[in-house]
This record gives C-alpha cells, sequence and structure tokens, in this order.
C-alpha cells in the first residue's frame, strides 16, 4: 500500500512552484500498468522510496536500476 501511496505522489504542475520539481504528465494507461505491476508483485525488490516523486512506473524501474549498477 505504500509503494502505490509513493507512486501516488507524481509531480504535478500546479505543485512545482512549491516543490521546484517540474510537473509531469503520465498517461492514464501507464498509470494503470504501473498500478497492475506494484499490486502483482513483480515490483516488490524495489524499496518504496523509489517510488516518490516519480512521473510513469518506467521511471521508477529506470531510476531503480542507476542507482543499483
Amino acid at each position: 500500500a505504500r509503494k502505490i501511496q509513493r507512486f501516488l505522489t507524481q509531480p504535478f504542475f500546479v505543485a512545482e512552484q512549491f516543490t521546484g520539481i517540474p510537473g509531469k504528465y503520465v498517461k492514464v494507461e501507464d498509470t494503470i500498468r504501473g498500478f497492475d505491476q506494484i499490486l502483482s508483485g513483480q515490483l516488490d525488490h524495489i524499496p518504496e522510496g523509489d517510488f516518490y516523486m516519480k512521473g510513469s512506473i518506467d521511471e521508477v524501474i529506470a531510476d531503480y536500476k542507476k542507482g543499483n549498477k
């Protein structure tokens, strides 16, 4: 549940002035695909903190791989 919560912290355009993080547009299909991968356990190896303030699930996976080389 915490991974889903963190995943939903996608950077919003309206919050950029407060967070300093540029907003990102994520297609509904990509969000659903991300939920599916989280709920199915495919991403259990990725720490929940890696889901925070990312755009798509592909960004989560890429950042995880980059950080674990």
